[in-house]
């Protein structure tokens, strides 16, 4: 999985054995009490956040459908391509 390749923000998915339907607002996430990285945050859809608890950290890998596709532009592709780079530069 490239970062190229991640979901924008504000799309809709399912997890694998989930029963409820979740909605991504951040990408490339560090979980504060284990250092280990995620590909995306997210919140209960359609509740949204409400609070710690109900945020949850996951990987693409663990995504079983995608309802929704969020919104991309210029300003997306232009983050994306940067956060590409970083992540090149930091394997060399």
């Amino acid at each position: 999985m490239t970062v190229k390749e991640l979901l924008p923000i504000g799309s809709v998915v399912l997890l694998k054995n989930g029963k409820k339907r979740v909605m991504i607002y951040g990408i490339k996430q560090t979980n504060n009490d284990t250092g280990v990285e995620y590909d995306y945050i997210s919140v209960l859809y359609p509740e949204g956040n409400m609070g710690e608890n109900t945020q949850f950290l996951f990987n693409h890998s663990d995504i079983e459908e995608i309802y929704f596709h969020g919104y991309e532009d210029e300003e997306r592709e232009e983050f994306i391509e940067a956060l590409s780079n970083f992540y090149e530069n930091q394997s060399e």
